[in-house]
């Protein structure tokens, strides 16, 4: 038997512990947000049909709902409109000489011809301009009133839009919560596949609360993420797309005014966005971290206490959860900024619109009930822009937890298996290592070519202080682990060769 040095000691079970031994927590990789959302839509293709139905119902939602001010606008126009009828036959009838009999049919346009010329000026001069056509062909046979059927025509309507556009809300909730917990399904059917596959080194060079971590924690980042942002942002979207058209409908002056802010907004939210993107993915790794360390304390214990450890495992505690607290804080705070930035920009757009639209209504190109409308597109109109703000917030967290989970499911496997597997049929019980060397990192050999034979029937006794690398020889024997150099063989036959 010949046999060189061991050049390391044996591996630490649970890295980074109170010791202070093992290679540690490996360094976070740069954050490719794009990626990562890519790799994550790439578990959504499955489910095409039945995101394609949550996207017809999530615009007809909205499509109805966007519908809901204009048609609550002509409930005002209407009122207003009966308002100034009444009004102008009350002016006009009262100017008539007493006992005059007007023949049926008489519209306002026959009575005012009829007027001397000074009294025709002043009538016409206080029609406003939205309603002198309708003025001017109004019959004078009875007396205008308020035409509540009308109104109750419209008021119905409208609650029939929001039944509707509540009904298919719910219905794409509901099928867009089914996909996520699919998704999430397939998410954690893919990583209990792949635990099995990977190599045991990967376990060492990482804590288990770490990977426990990835595992729970940033699958449920990611659960929560499709099943709301996805559908926020596609009713976002396409309401702003529908207000949009809503707006132009109504006045583009006003629709100019209030699309003036909008690029303001985005440039703010784009500069904090940019911002908080590093804080979240630095958030994400401080919570494997800290999650590892509690883990590793707690199963530990023991030998924490028997050598003295208590204080360096506060210490290291209260270091990591203040890297925690700081990326945390950061990160909301400049979450929170969404919504204020996207409130002043909102109010001032709304300060704009009032005074054009008040302007508009005095010269006759809008009603007062297209103006109410109008005010409630601008107040929608920033609810989604902030929507979208607080999603892209969310989707640096998402992202974040998706590169962790890939990162994971990514990690190289365990060398396949022998197509066709060696069997030994009588086994003698003939070991031979052959000049092996192995090491659980590569940049540290633990064993650096060892040789050595064990005849059949002899007994051999491994001995070594701690770290000499007896638990090393026995999981490479056992192929927990696979040598980096030379071959371990029983009655000759490579164990590669063999299933584990």
């Amino acid at each position: 038997m010949s046999k060189k040095p061991f050049s390391g000691g044996r591996r630490n079970a649970r890295p980074g512990g109170p010791m202070g031994g093992g290679p540690g927590m490996p360094a976070e990789k740069a954050r490719d947000f794009k990626g990562a959302i890519l790799k994550t839509a790439k578990y959504l293709k499955p489910y095409t049909i039945a995101i394609i139905v949550v996207v017809i119902f999530a615009i007809g939602s909205t499509v109805l709902a966007v519908a809901g001010p204009k048609v609550l606008g002509q409930i005002t126009n209407q009122i207003s409109e009966d308002y100034v009828r009444m009004q102008f036959y009350e002016n006009v009838t009262e100017n008539l000489p007493a006992g005059t009999v007007l023949p049926p049919g008489t519209t306002g346009e026959d009575i005012l011809a009829q007027l001397p010329e000074d009294a025709r000026a002043g009538f016409e001069e206080n029609i406003p301009e939205a309603y002198r056509d309708s003025l001017l062909k109004m019959s004078f046979d009875e007396k205008p009133k308020i035409r509540f059927d009308i109104i109750e025509n419209i008021a119905l309507t409208l609650l029939t839009i929001y039944i509707v556009s509540a009904l298919f809300s719910y219905i794409q909730s509901f099928i867009m919560s089914g996909v996520t917990q699919k998704i999430t399904y397939r998410f954690r059917e893919d990583i209990s596949k792949k635990i099995g596959r990977i190599p045991l080194r990967y376990f060492d060079s990482r804590t288990h609360g770490d990977i426990l971590s990835r595992v729970t924690n940033d699958v449920d980042t990611i659960n929560q993420s499709l099943g709301q942002s996805l559908t926020q942002m596609l009713t976002s979207i396409s309401t702003i797309v529908g207000i949009f058209v809503m707006m132009l409908t109504i006045s583009w002056q006003m629709t100019l005014v209030t699309l003036v802010t909008l690029p303001i907004a985005l440039i703010l939210i784009g500069l904090v966005i940019k911002r908080s993107q590093k804080f979240f993915a630095s958030q994400q790794q401080s919570i494997g971290e800290i999650g590892g360390h509690v883990e590793e304390m707690y199963a530990g214990h023991t030998v924490m206490k028997l050598f003295n450890g208590e204080k360096r495992s506060v210490e290291k505690f209260k270091k990591i959860n203040d890297e925690l607290y700081k990326s945390g804080w950061k990160s909301q705070f400049f979450s929170g900024l969404m919504m204020p930035i996207m409130i002043f920009i909102g109010n001032l757009g709304y300060v704009g619109v009032c005074v054009l639209g008040g302007y508009l209504v005095i010269k006759g190109h809008v009603r007062p009930g297209d103006v109410q409308a109008f005010m409630q597109y601008v107040r929608q109109f920033n609810q989604p822009i902030a929507q979208i703000a607080n999603i892209s917030s969310v989707l640096q967290s998402t992202a974040a937890a998706a590169e962790r989970v890939f990162e994971f499911l990514e990690e190289d496997e365990e060398i396949p298996e022998s197509v066709n597997p060696a069997v030994l049929k009588n086994p003698k019980g003939h070991v031979e290592f052959d000049h092996v060397s192995f090491g659980y990192n590569k940049d540290k050999t633990i064993i650096g070519d060892f040789t050595c034979k064990i005849e059949p029937g002899q007994k051999v006794a491994i001995v070594g202080p701690t770290g000499a690398g007896k638990t090393t020889i026995v999981n490479l024997l056992m192929r927990f682990y696979d040598v980096d150099s030379g071959s371990i063989k029983i009655d000759g036959v490579d164990i590669r060769e063999m299933k584990r």
